[in-house]
């Protein structure tokens, strides 16, 4: 053997390990794990995203029937002498199976915003969300919001704002422009309104 052949032998690795390269190469075991760790995170992420945004709608399908049923006994006059808190309270109940009024952690820190005034035509209810201030994204102003139901015959509105917590549903906060603090979104504001004329209850 010549000093090339010598050369060449040296450079091919043995036959034993060609073969253990070869079966590695061809090898599909642990793909499907490899595959499942890289795609797992995603996939169920979407999949809460996905419960999540059914669970929201569900919510704003039981503020909106909260903000129906209240209307209707105001309309009524069942609540002719019920104050503010008592109006609350019971509004709280109403959507107390999926919604908490305020942050359990915070009980200042309010999720829930109500409206309930008299106007003198229905033209005159406003039909925008109050911002805190011109820019494009701006927190809810409630500094109008009162509790002032008119009488018999009188127009009334019935507005409820409601700060969903998003967890997972990434897309969900930025469907609105109002945004707590001026902060990147965290929530979903919720809005639901019932604009109606009382009956000339007694």
């Amino acid at each position: 053997m010549n000093v090339d052949d010598h050369i060449t032998t040296m450079r091919k690795p043995p036959r034993r390990m060609r073969r253990r390269l070869a079966r590695f190469r061809r090898s599909r075991d642990g793909t499907a794990a490899i595959e499942f760790a890289l795609l797992a995170f995603p996939f169920f992420l979407l999949i809460f995203a996905t419960i999540e945004a059914f669970v929201a709608f569900a919510g704003e399908q039981l503020l909106e029937n909260a903000v129906d049923t209240m209307a209707r006994q105001i309309r009524t006059g069942q609540f002719k002498n019920v104050t503010e808190e008592e109006f609350r309270t019971k509004f709280c109940a109403e959507i107390s199976l999926m919604i908490t009024c305020a942050d359990e952690e915070d009980p200042d820190d309010q999720k829930l915003y109500l409206d309930v005034r008299e106007f003198a035509t229905f033209s005159a209810i406003p039909n925008y969300i109050p911002k805190a201030s011109n820019s494009q994204f701006a927190d809810l102003d409630p500094s109008s919001f009162d509790y002032k139901p008119g009488g018999p015959k009188s127009i009334n509105i019935v507005r409820a704002y409601y700060r969903w917590e998003v967890m997972t549903d990434l897309v969900r906060p930025f469907i609105t422009n109002i945004r707590k603090d001026g902060e990147m979104p965290r929530d979903y504001l919720m809005v639901a309104t019932a604009a109606f004329r009382n009956e000339n209850y007694p």
